[in-house]
Parts: C-alpha cells; structure tokens; sequence
C-alpha cells in the first residue's frame, strides 16, 4: 500500500525528511478494524516525532489523526463497528500512523464520522477533541452541567485543542471561559468558538485578568507554559487547577503550594499507550462528538484544506505546522481517498 515515511528524524528542509513509500498492508490484532483513509489533519506532534524521534529499521509511518472507511474488522470484533461505516479517530502513538492508505486501528478508541461531515473535516477533530474532553473533565476535573460562577482561562487558545475546548466548556459546562489570543485574526477565531473574553498573551496577563475582574479556577495551558507560568500560578485561585499540554522545561511547581493548586498533565495517547482498563472511553467520546456536531451544538476546527496527502504536501504541511500560527486546523485527503 501506499505511505509516506521517514528513516532518519530531523529538521523539514532535510533531505528525505518524509518520503512516499509503499509498504506492506497492516495486519490486524483481534480488537482492531482496517480503515481505508480518507481524510487525515496535521497535529503539533507529527513534528516533534518527526523532528526526534528515528525508526529502530526502515521508515516511520505517522499521522494521528484521520477518517475513513472500515473495510476490515479483526477476530475480537463486539465493539459495535462494521465493514462499511464510516470512522473517525485519533489512534496510538506506538503503532504506526495514519498517513497511509490503509490504517489498523484499536475499535475500542475509534468513534463514527459525523455524517454532516466531509472526510477532512470530520479528520481535523478526533486528537484535539479527546485531548480537550480529557483536560477538561479528566484533568481540571470539571463537572458536565455544572459550574457556575466558576472560570476557565485557555492559554494559546486558538490552535486546535483550544477551539474544541472552549467549545466543550460552553457545550456542556457553565464555565466562563477566557481566551488568550495576540492577533486580530485568532482573537476574532476564538470568539466565533464561543470565548467569553479575550485577553492578549503576548501582554502581561494578570492586569488583564484583573481588569476583567475574573479568578481562573481552571487553567488550560496549551503552549507557553515556561512563560506565562508565574503569571499562571499568581491569577489561580486557592486551590484551583491547572492543566499542561505542552512541554516546559523550566517551571518550579513550588511556586503553587501556597495556594494548594493542582497541576495536571493531559495526553491523550496514555489510555491506548499503557492500554487501560477504561479504553473504550475514547469511542464513547468521539461518539458524542459526532453527535453534537450533527446537531449544531460543536462545529469542526477546520480552517484549511490542503489538498491530496503526498511527502511533498505533507512536508509543507509540517512546515507551516512548525510557525505556531496555524488558526484551528489544516487537513488534507487521504491516501485512500
């Protein structure tokens, strides 16, 4: 089948960063499906592996996003999914990815494709949706239908787990949530997700947080975490919570014993990495999800198509990636499309 891949990890203007490849078709493990791929979406982490991490022998094959058809199911197959339906997902960071034409794939953390969807914008929604779900009901531990009176400030709100965040919140919490944002374009981005204020991060945050008159009990940071977490810990409220996404290197958590906060990772391939008792809570949420796309209640982050998925396509994909100002995000056909 046909793939793009890699064998050597390293900068995107290196030669042969990614390749077009033909490979063998995956086998399938007894909980698996086999999903022709129709639609994937480019994600900060393509180019962290890419950037870091090399195959042990032959190519790497990544991609973590996608939406296709099942054409094959594996021999554990009682998760509810057939040959024929449409699916979206996010997949496994230790299995090879989705930039290929087929892709095997664990049921238990696949949901259906909304069917008000395209192939590429239903794909540009599973990682950032289960990362947002997960910080945000998992992490911060905020309660469905509930908190009132309470604030949720999203750092880097603009990519892509922050527009499907603030959309989660508004959904299904009573959170007031506010947004960071530095230019015009993703302020104005932020708002249309449902953002009830808009702060600037490329200024102090804290006179501004001030002047709004608001405490963060929930803290969502996204990127700029080594930056912005001084400021972070002194606007939380006692005892409130925050959760990381990126990767910072040099934060003292020291700095919120005081106010007794609670910090938090979110990473969303940990239930299918370490595969845990409570996987199946992936689909459950995707296909709530897709649910509420179909009704109206969530809209897709897409922003960009990109065209047909190939290594030259892609590498650019990955370069615009890596300037860390992609609004929502970009996706492209599959292979398989």
């Amino acid at each position: 089948m046909k793939a793009i891949g890699y064998k050597k990890a390293g900068a995107i203007d290196a030669v042969n960063a990614l390749e077009d490849i033909e490979v063998p078709m995956p086998e399938l493990r007894p909980h698996d499906v086999m999903v022709q791929v129709k639609g994937i979406s480019i994600n900060p982490v393509d180019s962290k592996i890419r950037t870091n991490i090399s195959p042990e022998a032959g190519y790497k094959i990544i991609g973590y996003d996608a939406c296709g058809t099942i054409t094959a199911v594996g021999s554990d197959n009682h998760h509810g999914f057939a040959v024929g339906d449409d699916v979206f997902y996010s997949g496994d960071m230790t299995r090879p990815g989705t930039n290929s034409e087929f892709h095997a794939v664990d049921a238990r953390i696949i949901g259906k494709k909304p069917a008000s969807l395209g192939f590429e914008e239903a794909a540009a929604l599973p990682l950032t949706a289960i990362t947002a779900w997960e910080l945000l009901f998992d992490s911060l531990g905020a309660q469905e239908g509930g908190e009132e009176d309470k604030v949720m400030l999203v750092l880097g709100a603009a990519g892509g787990v922050g527009s499907i965040l603030i959309q989660l919140a508004k959904a299904l919490t009573n959170l007031t949530v506010v947004a960071t944002a530095s230019r015009a374009q993703t302020a104005e981005w932020v708002t249309k997700m449902g953002a009830d204020h808009v702060i600037d991060h490329s200024q102090p945050l804290a006179p501004q947080m001030a002047e709004l008159g608001l405490v963060p009990h929930y803290t969502a940071s996204l990127r700029g975490t080594d930056q912005n977490w001084e400021e972070m810990v002194a606007m939380s409220a006692p005892r409130g919570k925050i959760a990381l996404i990126d990767d910072p290197q040099g934060i003292s958590i020291n700095l919120a014993k005081q106010k007794a906060l609670s910090i938090c990772w979110e990473f969303m391939f940990t239930r299918p990495m370490f595969d845990m008792a409570d996987i199946e809570v992936q689909s459950q949420l995707l296909n709530r999800v897709s649910d509420m796309i179909d009704d109206g209640s969530l809209r897709s982050t897409m922003t960009k198509n990109l065209g047909s998925l190939s290594a030259a396509t892609l590498i650019a994909a990955h370069k615009e990636q890596e300037t860390g100002t992609v609004i929502g995000k970009n996706v492209m056909s599959g292979l398989g499309a």
